[in-house]
């Protein structure tokens, strides 16, 4: 995290300060009890904050709709990092969600100088092939590339209308010097993430992104440009209970009751609260204070519970109307595991972690030169013990190859107490690791001629 508190969803190298993040950004830390069939990610703490994830967990226990946005960027090979991801999206399948993948490939050109073409070939064949390995169900997962989905873009530009530059520049860290198409970007990312929501792509849902902390800006800017689409606001009343308020904008004005000289025309102002009120009545109140003047309206009896179906049901009476009726993007964020050396994976430094297709031989070399939690003598490990928390085999069995969490206390337990060496550790990591990767080249080869059964029309 750089000093000044800004997150880089592209460069960031920094060692992130979580507490800090949390804090400064407004997430909320995630309770483990409120999830249902924790999976691996969850139980260990790694998947620790979110933003919204009570909208989505509340589909899930409805068994209503509800979409998960995933994204690829096609410029590098697919490492480790990139599978904790692919899993929290896995769960979420699991869960009776449906799956959109968005293949970078316009931000990999404008960032990374990657052609459209071999953007193509990499996501499919690197990134496509490994999601099918990891479990992801092609039946219910769409891809698509931004450059050939018109919509992603459309949609990004007309929502860009709600934004400025400065405020890209408090975001994103932006400068006289960033290149046009590097600003760009995040308005198609904007898109990305919002048009699952239209009606062609699955309708007005939840759509929940799982991300690591780095890309937590797209998150924030798509959360503040929705907000600002909105007619209706809800908001806790000071007093208990939720108010609606009319959000009065150029585009919305006639509708909702405000002339060309600004003065209410109360016949259309009472036509929208009766609608109002009928979409508030048919969620089970019936006490309600109407003030149409003011364009509020008021429900002493709804909790904050309340807000998210309430929510919904005005985004969809929005749309009726003729507004975009979006509801901002649910999000989760997970811990980065460290590099082999220490700080961030990276696909450019080839000794920092471990690819989806390295040979045995290229893991255990790379495990045996990872940072170690050991002590400097035998002697000394056996009496001080090992320290996990600074031991990246120990690290790595935790994010990714011990699935078994009784398994994974007792490794901490030997390990902490130092009846297990720093270099039993690692080996024991190449272990598990090689089973995990074996596993992984079988599922390759048997989706290897089925590919195309993710790709979305549109992507073929």
């Amino acid at each position: 995290m750089a000093g000044d508190g800004l997150i880089d969803p592209w460069s960031s190298d920094d060692e992130t300060d979580y507490s800090r993040i949390v804090e400064k950004f407004g997430l909320d830390m995630v309770d483990r009890s409120t999830i249902p069939n924790p999976g691996m990610l969850h139980r260990r703490g790694i998947v620790f904050a979110h933003r919204d994830l009570d909208v989505a967990l509340r589909s899930i226990r409805d068994k209503s709709p509800l979409g998960v946005l995933t994204g690829l960027m096609p410029s590098g090979r697919m490492h480790l990092g990139h599978s904790m991801v692919i899993e929290q999206v896995r769960w979420f399948q699991e869960q009776g969600a449906d799956i959109t993948v968005a293949v970078a490939d316009l931000e990999a050109m404008a960032t990374r100088g990657t052609s459209l073409g071999s953007g193509r070939e990499k996501a499919i064949n690197e990134y496509i092939h490994n999601y099918a390995a990891l479990g992801l169900d092609p039946d219910s997962t769409s891809v698509y590339f931004q450059s050939s989905r018109p919509d992603v873009q459309r949609l990004g530009f007309m929502l860009g209308r709600r934004t400025n530059l400065s405020e890209f520049e408090s975001i994103y860290g932006f400068s006289g010097e960033t290149n046009l198409a590097h600003v760009q970007a995040p308005l198609v990312q904007v898109g990305d993430i919002i048009h699952p929501q239209l009606d062609e792509y699955g309708g007005l849902r939840p759509i929940v992104v799982p991300v690591g902390i780095d890309q937590d800006p797209h998150l924030r800017l798509t959360r503040d440009i929705v907000g600002k689409t909105h007619w209706f606001n809800i908001k806790p009343r000071k007093s208990g209970g939720l108010t609606v308020a009319l959000s009065v904008q150029d585009d919305n004005a006639r509708l909702l009751g405000v002339g060309d000289d600004g003065r209410i025309d109360r016949e259309t102002r009472d036509r929208i609260f009766s609608r109002i009120s009928g979409v508030v009545a048919s969620l089970g109140f019936a006490d309600m204070n109407a003030n149409p003047k003011h364009g509020t309206l008021e429900i002493p009896a709804a909790t904050i519970e309340d807000r998210a179906p309430m929510r919904m049901a005005l985004l969809a009476l929005e749309r009726e109307l003729g507004g975009m009726g979006l509801m901002p993007p649910c999000s989760t964020y997970h811990r980065f595991a460290s590099g082999m050396t220490g700080g961030k994976m990276s696909s450019s430094k080839p000794e920092t972690t471990i690819f989806m297709n390295d040979s045995a031989d290229e893991m255990a070399r790379k495990v045996k030169r990872a940072i170690s939690g050991g002590q400097s003598t035998v002697e000394e490990h056996r009496r001080l013990g090992g320290d996990c928390s600074k031991d990246i085999p120990y690290q790595y069995l935790q994010f990714f190859f011990e699935l078994d969490d009784s398994a994974l206390l007792e490794i901490r337990r030997e390990y902490e107490s130092g009846r297990m060496l720093a270099g039993e550790m690692k080996q024991l990591c190449i272990d598990r690791a090689g089973e995990w990767l074996s596993d992984i080249s079988e599922k390759r080869d048997a989706w290897s001629d089925r590919l195309g059964e993710f790709l979305a029309p549109d992507a073929m």
